[in-house]
């Protein structure tokens, strides 16, 4: 089959390589086979091609973790579900029956893991997935943002929504723009009815965050003191929750940004993992700072389910061909994007 691979770490993309040499996989019995029509590339895949101590893939390896497609083949033991039906999935994968499996909590077992990271990926003709971790597309939704959706709705939902505890009326900053997590967070923040303050890069994004519902857009680039216009914006109060997924560049302006009592929500560092913490502010204005990875079962359906209603709604910066893999991930990684890069598989 047709699929994107590398065979070694490295921090070089000139490692991707396109193949029709991969063999289609056999669904096990729990399993349904997917015809991919579209994948999305996240930040986890440039990570995974630079490896990491304990990542130990099975080379030749395929990256992405979102995906939709249809269904060609189910295993021996999948009900409910048939050849022909559009689907896309949760990425996190699980096995077992450990106490945080049986309270529903899947992305704290410490079996979990990610399509496209630990094991092969969806930038395939074919990929086979739990049937357990599916969800029908529906016959009117475009199979572009279904492919999109995923991996950043449910790590945006389960950071904001469950972990982070998001209140109506609350004010949240989000600390970049054109992220897929930070498009998918401030849809879901207005949803929630917070009051939503956005750091952008650039003028460009500062708009198209205006334009996904943002109240509030300083544009970096032109005053990089945000903390103290954020620290004026809220009537020298500051905000109650801060999403930061940037970390060590932007982790003391983000906590300098929040009220007494305020809390920062990560689910990721692109700038570096080595944030500082300046103990005495933490205990002194009460502040709590809230890591997640991922979301459950639940939480996919949860925010699925508002995705395919179109009350959020996934936004797309550009579709490359599948033979463009390299393209595409350049474009992410010199911040050219704002909202999810997608690569078009089926020919």
């Amino acid at each position: 089959m047709r699929a994107i691979i590398f065979n070694e770490h490295s921090p070089s993309l000139e490692v991707y390589q396109y193949t029709e040499d991969m063999v289609v996989p056999e669904p096990g019995p729990e399993q349904v086979l997917i015809e991919v029509h579209y994948a999305a590339i996240n930040r986890l895949d440039n990570w995974v091609r630079h490896g990491w101590k304990g990542l130990n893939l099975d080379f030749p390896h395929i990256p992405c973790s979102d995906f939709s497609g249809v269904i060609v083949k189910t295993g021996e033991r999948v009900e409910n579900w048939q050849p022909g039906q559009r689907v896309t999935a949760n990425p996190l994968m699980w096995h077992g029956e450990d106490r945080f499996i049986l309270r529903g909590e899947h992305n704290l077992s410490p079996t979990w893991h990610i399509l496209g990271e630990n094991i092969r990926g969806a930038c395939a003709e074919y990929v086979a997935v739990p049937a357990r971790n599916l969800i029908a597309i529906p016959e009117d939704y475009d199979m572009r943002k279904a492919a999109a959706a995923s991996l950043v709705y449910v790590t945006a939902w389960h950071s904001l929504m469950v972990a982070g505890d998001l209140r109506a009326t609350e004010k949240v900053l989000i600390v970049g723009a054109g992220g897929g997590v930070n498009t998918a967070s401030i849809q879901i923040s207005k949803l929630a009815g917070a009051e939503v303050f956005v750091i952008a890069s650039d003028a460009k994004k500062a708009e198209r965050a205006r334009e996904q519902g943002a109240d509030w857009v300083h544009d970096r680039s032109t005053e990089d003191n945000w903390s103290k216009a954020v620290y004026l914006a809220t009537g020298k109060e500051g905000v109650d929750v801060v999403v930061d997924n940037v970390g060590e560049a932007t982790w003391q302006k983000s906590l300098r940004c929040l009220r007494n009592g305020g809390r920062l929500l990560t689910v990721g560092g692109t700038s570096g993992y080595n944030a500082v913490v300046p103990v005495n502010m933490m205990f002194g204005k009460h502040l709590r700072i809230i890591g997640s990875t991922m979301g459950s079962q639940f939480d996919y359906r949860t925010v699925m389910t508002q995705v395919f209603r179109g009350t959020l709604d996934p936004v797309i910066d550009r579709v490359f061909p599948m033979q463009e893999f390299r393209a595409a991930m350049e474009r992410m990684l010199a911040n050219e994007h704002f909202g999810k890069i997608l690569l078009q598989v089926k020919k």
